[in-house]
C-alpha cells in the first residue's frame, strides 16, 4: 500500500503503529510506492539498523550500524549489503555535547572525511521541541555542505497519529550518496523515537506498551 508523497519530497519514512516490542519503519519514493522496510529491535544496546527492499526482510538495502554501545555521541556506519560488494557508504556521528540543545550530526564520506553537516533547524525551535515535544513542533534539519550549500531538508510531518519523516533532496552532490541522507534520515526516525515520545513519537506510540 502506498501514500501520497508531499510535493518535493525524494523520500517518506512512516512509522507502523501499534508495534509492541521496538518499531518498524516503511520507506516510499516520491511517488508514493514503498522501496523500504526497516524493522527496529527493542533493548538494543548497540544499533543494528537493516534497510530491506520490503516487509518480508529477504533482501537487504543497506545497513546502519553503530561502532559502539548507546552512545550519545556514537558513530554509524552505512554499508551496502554483501550481494551489493558490501562497501562503506559513509558515516554519521552525533555531536554529543551540542546536541543536548540542537540536535546536530556531522557527515563523513567512505574514507572518513567530513563531507556534510545535519543540524536542526534553529536553537529556538530546537528548545521549544526539547520542552514541548517534538507532536506539537515537528522537527526539522539541514543537511548542508562545508561551503555551505543545502543539500537536503528533512522534516517531521504534522500528525498526532502516526509518525512521519520526510526527505527532500534539493540537489545532488558527488560525495554524498542519497542513500546517506536516506540513511540520515531513518537514524533521525530511530533514535530520536528511542530516546522517547517528546522527540518524534506520536499519540498511539506513547499509549503502546
Amino acid at each position: 500500500m502506498g501514500i501520497k508523497a508531499a510535493a518535493g519530497e525524494t523520500y517518506t519514512i512512516r512509522r507502523k503503529i501499534l508495534v509492541l516490542f521496538g518499531a518498524s519503519f516503511q520507506i516510499f519514493d516520491a511517488e508514493g510506492t514503498q522501496i523500504g522496510y526497516c524493522r527496529q529491535k527493542a533493548f538494543k544496546l548497540k544499533e543494528d539498523l537493516r534497510i530491506c527492499t520490503d516487509d518480508s526482510m529477504t533482501e537487504e538495502m543497506m545497513r546502519i550500524r553503530a561502532r559502539s554501545v548507546i552512545d550519545f555521541a556514537a558513530t554509524y556506519d552505512v554499508t551496502l549489503p554483501e550481494s551489493q560488494g558490501a562497501g562503506t557508504l559513509g558515516s554519521l556521528r552525533r555531536r554529543g555535547m551540542k546536541s543536548l540543545v540542537r540536535d546536530s550530526w556531522v557527515i563523513f564520506d567512505a574514507s572518513g572525511r567530513e563531507i556534510a553537516k545535519l543540524q536542526e533547524d534553529s536553537v529556538t525551535a530546537a528548545l521549544f521541541r526539547r520542552f514541548f515535544g517534538s507532536m506539537f513542533f515537528p522537527q526539522k534539519f539541514e543537511i548542508t555542505t562545508p561551503d555551505g550549500r543545502k543539500i537536503a531538508t528533512l522534516r517531521q510531518h504534522f500528525n498526532w497519529f502516526v509518525y512521519r519523516f520526510g526527505i527532500a533532496i534539493h540537489e545532488s552532490d558527488e560525495l554524498i550518496d542519497d542513500l546517506v541522507i536516506l540513511a540520515a534520515g531513518c537514524l533521525i526516525a530511530a533514535v530520536e523515537g528511542r530516546q522517547g515520545g517528546g522527540s518524534g513519537g506520536s499519540i498511539l506510540d506513547i499509549l503502546t506498551p
